[in-house]
C-alpha cells in the first residue's frame, strides 16, 4: 500500500492510501497497477504544524493497527483468498482434448463449459472416416448426451449455437504421425492451443498387446511429439493415466512418474538383500515383441494368442495384465520426451459415477466395480474371492473432473518446465472395503432388486480367502444344483444345467481376472491433490469439490450409484416396474 498526504486547508489533512490491483492479461500473467481505494480526511488541532498533525496521523494509526492485529488470526490470507485462478484461467483459452466421447474426458468438456462459458475453442480429437463423420459423432455423442442436460437449460434455445461454436472436431488419430491431421489444421491448432489433456483410454484389462500399446503407450508418444513440433504457445500439457498401474507393489504408493526402463520388478529385485537379478525393460524391444507376436499369431487364433503375450510380456516385468503395463510405458515415454513443457499427469483410481456434479449417478459404460456389483444383483455372482481386509480405492468421476481442470490452470498459470503428478484417490483419506461394497450392494437389491427377481434370490456374498477353497466350493454348489434339478423334465433341466455351468464359469473368470484387485495391498497418497485443494478459494473449493473425505461411501454406493448404473447403463431395465 502507498499512501499521500496533502494539507486541504489550515485545519485539514487528506490522507489518499492507494493500493495495488493486479490486472491479468489473457494468458493469466499479472500486471500491478496502483488505484486510490480510500480517501480520508484527519483534523488538525489548533497551531498544530504539518510535521506534529504527520507525526500524530501515524501514532493514530500505529493504534489502529495493533487492533486490528487482535483479529488479524481470523483473516484469511490474500493467496488463498484469491485462489488458483481457475477461471480467470480457462477464460479465452483453446484447450486440445483426445478422448473426448469416452467417459471421463465428456464429463471434462462439460465441466468446463459449464463453468467457464467464455471459454475458447475445445478442439475434440475424434477417430473418424471424414469431417461430416466427425461432426455426426460430435452431436450424438457430446452435444446430445444426457449429461449436457444441464447446459442445455441453461443455454435455451441458443444451445446449438454454443456447442457448434465451442467444441471444434477434429479428424485424426493418435496412431498416426502427426496424429493424422489437415495441415491447416496443424496450423490453426499450433497457434491457438494453450493446453492438451490427453484422456484417451482402453480400460479393457483383456485388451489385445497390440491394441493396448497402440492407446497408451504409442498414442501418447505421438500426442507429445505433436505437442514440441507444433504448439509453441502450449501453456501445459495433462496426460490422465491410473494409479492402478503399480502392478505387485504394496504399501503407501507416492505421487511419483515412472522413468524409463524403470519397472515393478527391478524396484523389487533391488530392495532385497542381497539385490536379486531381475529381467531389463527396453521400450523398443517391447513395441517389437508386440509387431512380432502380430505378425507370427495372424490367423484364427490371433487375438487370444496377442492377449496372453500381453499377459505374459506384464508379468515378466511386474505388472498384473496389459492395461497396467501400456499405461507405465506410455507414462514412461512422455516423461522422456516433454522437454520444457509443463507437465502434469493425473492418476485417477477406480472413476465411477457422479457423486452431485452436475447431477448425481451419471455414468457411462460399465467400470471395474460395476461389472461385479451387476453380476450379484442378478444373481451370477454368489460367491467371490476376496480378502476381507482388501479396499478398494474408488473415486467419483467428477472429482477426477474438478482435479483435472484444477491441476491444468494450476499449471498453465505457472507456465513453468516440470513434472507433477497428482493421485485422486480416496484409499489413504477415505478407505472403502471392497467386502462393504458388497455389503451395501445388498441392502439396495433387497429393497430393489434388478428387473423382476425375487429378494429371496439375492443372497449375501460368500467370500473365500485361497483359490483352492473358492474352486471346490464352487464345483459342490454346481453339482448340488444338478442334482436338485435333475428331477425336472428334459428342456427344463438342460436350460438350468447350463445357467449353472455359466455361472460357474462366471465367477471363475471373476476369480481369475480380479485377484490382483480382490487381494489389493496398497494405498495410495494424495498430498499434492490435497494441496491443491488447500490453494482454492472458498468459490473455488465449491465450484470444483476434491474433498474425497467427506464422501458417505455408503449412502454413494446403494442411492447414487447403483441407481444410476440401472439409469444409465441398464438403460432402466433394472429400475422398478
Amino acid at each position: 500500500m502507498m499512501r499521500c498526504f496533502f494539507r486541504t486547508s489550515g485545519i485539514d489533512l487528506k490522507v489518499v492510501e492507494k493500493f495495488p490491483h493486479v490486472h491479468r492479461n489473457e494468458h493469466g500473467y499479472g500486471t500491478k497497477l496502483w488505484k486510490s481505494k480510500a480517501t480520508r480526511f484527519f483534523r488538525c488541532q489548533s497551531g498544530e504544524s504539518d510535521k506534529a498533525l504527520m507525526q500524530r496521523w501515524k501514532k493514530t494509526q500505529e493504534v489502529r493497527a495493533l487492533k486490528e492485529m487482535a483479529v488479524s488470526t481470523t483473516t484469511v490470507n490474500t493467496s488463498i483468498c484469491n485462489g488458483i485462478g481457475i477461471l480467470e484461467f480457462l477464460s479465452g483459452k483453446t484447450c486440445f482434448i483426445t478422448g473426448a466421447t469416452g467417459f471421463l474426458a465428456k464429463a471434462v468438456v462439460e465441466k468446463i463449459l459449464r463453468s467457464a462459458p467464455d471459454v475458447g475453442k475445445i478442439f475434440v480429437l475424434i477417430n473418424a472416416k471424414s469431417h461430416e463423420a466427425a461432426v455426426d459423432r460430435l452431436n450424438s455423442e457430446i452435444i446430445d448426451s444426457e449429461l449436457f442436460q444441464s447446459l442445455k437449460q441453461r443455454h435455451g434455445k441458443y444451445y446449438q449455437d454454443f456447442m457448434l461454436r465451442k467444441p471444434v472436431p477434429v479428424v485424426g488419430s493418435l496412431c498416426e504421425s502427426d496424429l493424422g491431421m489437415d495441415a491447416n489444421l496443424i496450423s490453426e491448432i499450433a497457434e491457438e492451443v494453450d493446453a492438451i489433456i490427453n484422456s484417451a483410454a482402453n480400460t479393457n484389462f483383456m485388451e489385445r498387446f497390440d491394441v493396448s500399446l497402440n492407446t497408451k503407450t504409442l498414442g501418447a508418444r505421438q500426442l507429445v511429439d505433436f505437442a514440441n513440433k507444433y504448439c509453441k504457445n502450449l501453456r501445459v500439457f495433462l496426460h490422465v493415466s491410473t494409479a492402478y498401474f503399480n502392478g505387485e507393489r504394496e504399501g503407501m504408493i507416492m505421487e511419483k512418474p515412472f522413468h524409463m526402463e524403470e519397472s515393478i520388478s527391478k524396484q523389487k529385485a533391488i530392495s532385497e538383500f542381497p539385490p536379486l537379478s531381475y529381467p531389463l525393460l527396453n521400450l523398443d524391444s517391447e513395441l517389437e515383441t508386440a509387431l512380432d507376436s502380430k505378425v507370427a499369431f495372424e490367423g484364427n487364433l490371433e487375438d487370444q494368442k496377442m492377449r496372453e503375450s500381453g499377459f505374459e510380456r506384464a508379468r515378466i516385468h511386474g505388472w498384473h495384465n496389459t492395461y497396467e503395463f501400456s499405461n507405465a510405458l506410455g507414462e514412461m515415454l512422455i516423461n522422456s520426451m516433454r522437454g520444457d513443457i509443463p507437465l502434469v499427469i493425473i492418476h485417477p483410481t477406480i472413476i465411477e459415477s457422479t457423486l452431485e456434479d452436475p447431477f448425481p449417478g451419471w455414468i457411462q459404460g460399465n467400470r471395474m466395480l460395476d461389472t461385479m456389483i451387476l453380476s450379484y444383483g442378478k444373481g451370477n455372482l454368489p460367491s467371490l474371492l476376496l480378502n476381507s481386509e482388501a479396499v478398494v480405492d474408488v473415486i467419483p468421476v467428477d472429482m477426477v473432473v474438478n482435479a483435472i481442470i484444477a491441476a491444468m490452470a494450476k499449471h498453465g498459470i505457472a507456465g513453468e518446465p516440470g513434472i507433477k503428478v497428482y493421485h485422486v484417490a480416496s484409499s489413504a483419506v477415505n478407505p472403502l472395503l471392497l467386502i462393504d461394497v458388497f455389503k451395501y450392494s445388498y441392502e439396495h437389491f433387497i429393497c430393489s432388486p434388478i428387473n423382476n427377481m425375487e429378494t429371496e434370490g439375492i443372497k449375501e456374498i460368500k467370500l473365500f480367502s485361497s483359490m483352492d477353497n473358492f474352486s471346490h466350493i464352487q464345483t459342490e454348489i454346481a453339482q448340488q444344483r444338478r442334482f436338485t434339478i435333475s428331477g425336472s423334465n428334459s428342456n427344463a433341466s438342460h436350460r438350468l444345467q447350463k445357467k449353472c455351468k455359466t455361472i460357474l464359469e462366471h465367477a471363475m473368470d471373476f476369480a481369475r481376472s480380479y485377484q490382483p484387485y480382490t487381494f489389493f495391498r496398497a494405498r495410495f497418497d494424495n498430498s499434492n491433490t490435497h494441496n491443491l485443494m488447500e490453494g482454492m478459494s472458498e468459490e473455488e473449493m465449491t465450484r470444483f469439490q476434491l474433498d474425497v473425505e467427506s464422501v458417505d461411501w455408503e449412502d454413494y454406493i446403494t442411492n447414487i450409484h447403483i441407481p444410476g448404473l440401472k439409469k444409465h447403463v441398464m438403460k432402466g431395465r433394472g429400475m422398478p416396474k
